[in-house]
């Protein structure tokens, strides 16, 4: 009976097949250990060699990593292997035998893993990475849905600039000059005058000559767009949203966040209300003296932590130098070094930006958009998503509604994420009064003739509406506790990356 391996607690003491690759071998004198995954989880077969030919067990003793094959057991229950069962070996089919497979336990540098992405796809934090995201797109599908909003597609190629036209990826169509799309916002305004709430989901692209961790060339980005309604209600809007994808995770991939030591708790605080401030005070807070303090306190943990990794790393580099070790013992070691390496860099480099972020901090001046550096320090002085609201007029995109109570702002907000991942949200009420759009367009130098059918939704039946856009990748980032958004989509597109 053919199976995968989520099913086997449907069929202990049965026997059944799995089809899949081999992640890890370690055969010994008469019993060997292969586990395998087959796209649905991992499992470890045991090989003993009282229960299979001796041409098979030689065969599976020496199979690579990576190597494909359908291998038939006995299904019985074991707390200590992945997923809690394993597969005491009858027979087996090798379907591809791989050598020298290029991912290995070693630890490998960014560049070599993003130029191997068709086979690091096929490592477990990638796996477990992909099963959020999925779910992560299927509660952004459900939530839209459930709430009475209406698919809309919008052009991939359009004329318009949603954000700036210094971002924009020029195109040749058919000889007219275009580009791609930074946002379906525009164009969801006008179906919006339709359907009332709608939104569209699909890959954006900025042109940013940015490398860092945050950014993404191609990215892919959930847009609602609501009419009648206000500033507190969009509010209230992404509120609901965000806390129905955290718990949609939670719901669904436990297991993939443990496997991602991520902070499970800090998700499960994830609920309403979440905290708010307008830009001003968020100005305020940064060059205030409980910001001085905040960053103080984090340095001296950061430097703390960096102590404990070092002894732990010196530890292993010791006892692995001393010899004698077993295989399984040297690999755990190996795998445990990376993880800490690892860490190692990112705890430097936190070190390192640390009194950066102080410094832009307290010469942060009003007018000025917030930078990562500012949105890090705010997100991480906040367990919950925090709202961030009414930013400068001069420093947003030219379709924001102006405050009529402040002119000097716009009634916009961001959403951080906690724990310093950032931006995952921008939204804003959009400029429904005819002669200040017009104006605003003109102002920033736009070509009028582009912007006519987006002007004539102010000249028929203008309502106020507003609407924001999510970021997929930042979001799963957050999620996973992955720090690069690069790894939170499978063929990741940046400034100097597009092989694969």
């Amino acid at each position: 009976m053919k199976v995968t391996v989520d099913e086997l607690q449907e069929h202990v003491g049965a026997e059944v097949t799995l089809s899949g690759w081999v992640v890890h071998n370690r055969p010994s004198g008469k019993v060997g250990f292969v586990i395998v995954r087959d796209g649905t989880g991992l499992c470890q077969c045991v090989v003993e060699k009282t229960r299979v030919s001796d041409d098979l067990f030689e065969a599976l003793k020496h199979l690579g990593t990576e190597s494909s094959l359908s291998i038939t057991g006995t299904v019985r229950a074991e707390p200590r292997s992945p997923g809690g069962h394993e597969l005491v070996v009858t027979d087996a089919t090798i379907l591809c035998p791989a050598v020298d497979y290029p991912i290995t336990p070693k630890e490998h540098g960014v560049d070599f893993l993003l130029r191997h992405r068709h086979l690091h796809l096929r490592s477990q934090r990638a796996w477990c990475i992909g099963r959020v995201r999925h779910t992560v797109v299927d509660a952004i599908r459900r939530f839209f849905n459930d709430e009475g909003f209406i698919l809309v597609d919008t052009p991939i190629f359009t004329t318009l600039a949603g954000e700036g036209e210094q971002t924009l990826f020029a195109v040749d169509y058919f000889g007219q000059p275009v580009h791609l799309a930074q946002t379906g916002q525009l164009y969801l305004e006008a179906a919006a005058m339709s359907h009332r709430k709608v939104y569209c989901f699909g890959p954006t692209f900025r042109a940013e000559k940015s490398k860092t961790r945050r950014h993404l060339a191609e990215f892919w980005m959930v847009e609602p767009e609501v009419a009648f309604i206000d500033l507190d209600g969009l509010l209230g809007l992404a509120e609901r949203f965000v806390t129905a994808i955290i718990q949609a995770v939670l719901e669904r991939n436990r297991s993939e966040l443990q496997t991602l030591e991520t902070d499970v708790p800090a998700l499960e605080r994830i609920t309403p209300p979440f905290p708010r401030l307008t830009y001003s005070q968020a100005v305020d807070i940064l060059r205030g003296e409980r910001t001085a303090r905040f960053l103080a306190d984090e340095l001296a943990d950061l430097q703390r932590r960096l102590a404990k990794v070092e002894t732990r790393i010196a530890q292993i580099e010791a006892e692995d130098a001393r010899g004698g070790l077993k295989k399984w013992k040297q690999e755990k070691n190996a795998q445990e070094l990376i993880a800490l390496r690892r860490e190692r860099i990112d705890l430097t480099a936190a070190i390192e930006n640390n009194p950066k972020h102080a410094a832009l901090a307290a010469e942060f001046t009003w007018g000025k958009d917030l930078g990562g550096s500012d949105e890090t320090i705010l997100s991480r002085m906040h367990d919950k998503p925090l709202f961030v609201t009414h930013y400068p007029k001069a420093a947003k995109a030219f379709y924001m509604k102006v405050d009529r109570a402040e002119e000097r702002v716009v009634e916009n907000f961001d959403l951080l994420a906690p724990a310093g991942f950032g931006e995952i949200i921008g939204g804003s009420m959009r400029e429904d009064d005819y002669p200040r759009l017009a104006g605003r367009i003109d102002e920033l130098g736009y070509n009028p003739e582009h912007y006519q059918w987006y002007l004539d939704l102010r000249r028929y039946g203008s309502v106020p509406h507003g609407g924001f856009g999510l970021g997929v990748e930042r979001t799963v980032a957050w999620i996973t506790g992955e720090r690069h958004i690069r790894h939170c989509i499978a063929f990741p597109r940046m400034m100097d990356r597009l092989y694969l």
